[in-house]
């Protein structure tokens, strides 16, 4: 079986148990056990709300070294859209992609431009007979997780596309096969500047039986500092970008979906507003709509929890910088518009253990089900999290499931009563 690999972890020695995580985590993946915090596996989303919250930094992100691409010969730099709102007054984004090329990559592939190809096919996808509406971005890693651990009934609504820096690795690695028929497959590298622990969870475990075309992911706040030595304003650089306005715009929340030219979208970010449509959508409360976009993260990718930059600045050096920018560069021609071509799609979603499932029996189930809401009317209801979990509802679930004492509510037990 496989085991799921996170990218988010804890160090237990600056862990305080102070609950901060506790509160904030959406799916309630954080427990406080013997004075620190345990995260379980079988619900963290890699979200990395945990690191953004927590006060003593005992959460953090695990990604690649920049030192792992030496183990190849032509090495490939893949910069998500939110590399470049990282700096300040950069009016042109050949900069960021030269300095990518003189800290040792021998090619840059714009994930922005992958972006505008998958943005045109969206276009033709939301065309297709037969397509389940409203239609939910398959971008975020966080979302399709978070879907198939809460609200599963949605899993049709997910847009088959591969994300754009999927595609953008196998893009990359053609053209570069093509342009040096001397290197084999092996002998080329793609490395995906991330500004999310989640797309380094998607490259460590793929997607169902899909395998991920990207090698490693290294943080946008490791080479933040090494392109900063590289920029130089008066340097001669190439000309290299080839992506434009749309592109560009994916790296903050509405990019996406405004960039497949249709009105009837939504665009969230925040974990808690996801969660929110989410809900309403599984609800049926509301209104029709063709394509809704969510981002974990406040402002999009741009508030990633591996970036430097406060997320609305970076929004605000975006806009900027759009002005000197094409609409895009990649629009498709009439034959490639005909049909969507197979390496941008994915077939199977992952199957997820959702976490509201108590037990595979039925009958097993309801019978928890009914022992949960029994203890949970002898609980105070205040969701103080002295217990160590988040709310007295899951501290029910968690006594039901073994993994918890009545005792441990401090109003349950008058020892630990007396010491508060």
């Amino acid at each position: 079986m496989h085991t799921y690999e996170h990218s988010v972890l804890l160090d237990p020695d600056k862990c305080t148990g102070c609950t901060t995580c506790l509160r904030h985590c959406p799916t309630e993946a954080i427990r406080i056990k013997d004075g620190h915090a345990v995260i379980n596996d079988a619900r963290c989303i890699d979200c990395g709300e945990c690191i953004r919250m927590c006060p003593h930094k005992a959460k953090r992100a695990v990604c690649s070294s920049l030192q792992n691409m030496g183990r190849f010969k032509w090495k490939i730099a893949l910069p998500a859209p939110a590399l470049y709102g990282q700096f300040d007054n950069l009016e042109d984004i050949d900069y960021v992609l030269d300095g990518l090329l003189k800290i040792g990559f021998d090619d840059v592939y714009e994930v922005a431009k992958a972006a505008e190809l998958v943005s045109a096919y969206t276009r033709l996808y939301l065309k297709t007979d037969g397509v389940k509406k409203p239609v939910i971005s398959s971008a975020c890693p966080v979302v399709v997780r978070l879907i198939g651990l809460r609200f599963p009934s949605l899993a049709d609504n997910i847009i088959h596309m591969l994300p754009p820096m999927e595609v953008a690795a196998g893009l990359a690695k053609e053209r570069a096969l093509k342009q040096h028929p001397e290197l084999s497959d092996e002998d080329i590298g793609v490395c995906f500047i991330s500004p999310c622990p989640a797309k380094v969870s998607y490259v460590k475990n793929g997607f169902a039986d899909y395998k991920s075309r990207v090698d490693e992911v290294v943080s946008i706040s490791e080479i933040y500092f090494m392109l900063i030595s590289e920029m130089k304003l008066d340097a001669n650089i190439k000309s290299l970008s080839e992506s434009g306005m749309l592109g560009i715009g994916w790296a903050r929340s509405g990019g996406e979906a405004t960039a497949i030219f249709n009105q009837d979208y939504l665009a969230a970010d925040g974990i808690d507003n996801v969660i929110k449509v989410l809900d309403q959508i599984e609800n049926g409360n509301i209104p029709p709509l063709e394509f809704i976009e969510l981002n974990a993260c406040t402002g999009g990718c741009v508030g990633g929890v591996m970036t430097i930059q406060n997320p609305f600045i970076s929004k605000s050096r975006l806009v900027s910088l759009r002005r000197f920018l094409p609409v895009s560069q990649n629009f498709l021609s009439k034959e490639e518009s005909e049909y969507i071509p197979e390496s941008y799609l994915f077939d199977e979603l992952p199957e997820y253990h959702p976490i509201s499932r108590l037990s595979d029996s039925m009958a097993e189930s309801m019978r928890m089900m009914a022992d949960i809401q029994k203890i949970k009317g002898n609980l105070p209801g205040i969701d103080c999290g002295a217990c160590g979990a988040p709310s007295c509802r899951a501290f029910a679930e968690d006594i039901v499931k073994g993994t918890a004492r009545l005792s441990d509510c401090v109003f349950n037990n008058p020892k630990r009563k007396g010491e508060g």
